[in-house]
């Protein structure tokens, strides 16, 4: 792979090639890019989505929005720091097509704002319910009319592919969805394969998948415009990883072991100690100590170790992705860049507290427990009215829960994967709130 296709500008339904250096210095293509994602439908409904503790009644416990924000204002500072390396190693890039460093930091900047775009309500058990409901609940009755990897997209039901589906699905009068340039898009795509096959090897490029049957010919053309590597031949499509993705991936990574970490001592599931013995192994080597014990109030406290330890990971990550660049962009570099972390340990005892003391906390399950069957109950509800309606025997009820649909979930003359699909990603583009509104209509508890 080569940097000049990796950062293309190019748009959907573009029919000439936009070039970096005729682009208009105060808006470039990059930035819109972010501006898109950050008026959308589909970003805001994040403010009411669950990062850690779903339908949480406290003020300072991350949502996906401020997650999605932060993990953006991260992935910047990675994009323009490994950029000015890149352009320092690659002058050609800057010399002959005017790339700047800040096109790095911007493209990632906008694939981060992106990445739990399109995330189910109530958490990654939102992913599971809405897959458990085909695969062994009530939706298990249409695995005979779908062809075998489009029954695994819905019983493996993944927020990536749903994300990569709602920046770039069109509808009537809307060509193309957001119209990302194919450079975001390709720093999104943390797993560009089908469903199937699951896990076929130990790249973290295969851990999961990344988009739909619906979306693979859409994918396909942005895979041979960016010069994305195919990994698989035949009827299995699967392409190594756009470089920067794995800055994007790192952003996250960074965000959600640190600040969800800092979300725990918050609410008091991890106690204050814990953060000084494991957070100080993070940022031994730059706190200031007298500045750190002049600091009164415990808020002020984890805010200053927040900071220390992800610009700690932030430089730790740039070297390992500055020393694999190569590996990257001919395909072989298999793991997350934190996985050859020199924290690697660190992050790893942060985790397994976090699992333990939040992720699984009482309050998480319980309300976990909940969400599997507020997305069963919809999915049923709107799956039954949907399918009865296509094959023409529709009850009075289902007629009227078809009013409560949005029109464009309300298609019948489709296929029964489209219509089954879609009732997915109708389900995942609610809030939590949303969510449990909708549930407590369709049990007859709110009118």
């Amino acid at each position: 792979m080569n940097w000049e296709q990796l950062l293309s500008l190019k748009r959907h339904g573009d029919t000439h090639k936009r070039l970096r250096k005729e682009q208009d210095e105060t808006r470039l293509g990059f930035e819109v890019d972010y501006d898109r994602i950050i008026f959308s439908t589909a970003f805001r409904s994040l403010q009411d989505k669950t990062q850690v503790i779903p339908l949480s009644k406290t003020d300072f416990v991350h949502t996906r929005l401020t997650h999605s924000l932060e993990v953006s204002v991260v992935g910047r500072s990675l994009g323009r720091r490994a950029g000015k390396k890149l352009l320092e190693k690659h002058p050609h890039l800057s010399e002959v097509h005017g790339y700047r460093f800040n096109d790095f930091g911007a493209i990632v900047a906008a694939a981060a704002l992106a990445h739990d775009i399109g995330n189910p309500p109530f958490g990654h058990s939102g992913e599971k319910a809405i897959g458990e409901y085909f695969k062994t609940g009530g939706g298990v009755k249409y695995q005979s009319v779908l062809s075998e990897k489009e029954y695994q997209d819905i019983i493996d039901f993944e927020g990536n592919a749903n994300g990569f589906k709602l920046l770039t699905q069109s509808r009537a009068g809307v060509d193309g969805g957001l119209r990302l340039s194919y450079a975001t898009l390709g720093a999104f795509m943390k797993y560009p394969k089908e469903s199937l096959p699951k896990k076929p090897t130990k790249h973290i490029a295969d851990k999961k998948y990344g988009f739909f049957q619906s979306e693979k010919e859409s994918f396909q053309a942005i895979a041979e415009e960016l010069g994305l590597l195919q990994t698989r031949s035949g009827k299995d499509r699967s392409f190594a990883r756009h470089p920067l993705t794995y800055l994007v991936e790192a952003a996250d990574d960074i965000c959600y072991t640190i600040i969800d970490f800092e979300d725990g001592i918050n609410l008091g599931l991890i106690s204050e100690d814990f953060a000084l013995e494991y957070l100080i192994k993070l940022v031994k080597d730059s706190i200031n100590t007298k500045k750190y014990n002049a600091l009164a109030y415990k808020e002020d406290r984890l805010s200053y170790l927040r900071a220390l330890a992800i610009n700690t990971l932030i430089n730790d990550a740039i070297t390992i992705f500055l020393a694999n660049e190569e590996a990257m962009l001919d395909g072989s570099f298999s793991e997350s860049l934190m996985d050859q972390s020199n924290y690697k340990a660190q992050i790893k005892d942060i985790i397994s507290l976090s699992v333990q003391k939040i992720y699984q906390s009482q309050e998480v399950i319980e309300k976990e427990i909940a969400g599997y069957k507020i997305i069963s109950d919809i999915l049923e509800v709107y799956t039954t009215a949907l399918i009865r309606t296509k094959e023409g025997n529709a009850s009075n009820y289902d007629t009227l829960m078809l009013r409560t649909l949005p029109e464009f979930y309300c298609q019948t003359e489709v296929s029964h994967y489209t219509i089954l699909l879609n009732t997915c990603c109708y389900v995942a583009s609610l809030s939590d709130s949303a969510a449990v509104h909708i549930h407590n209509k369709i049990m007859g508890k709110q009118l």
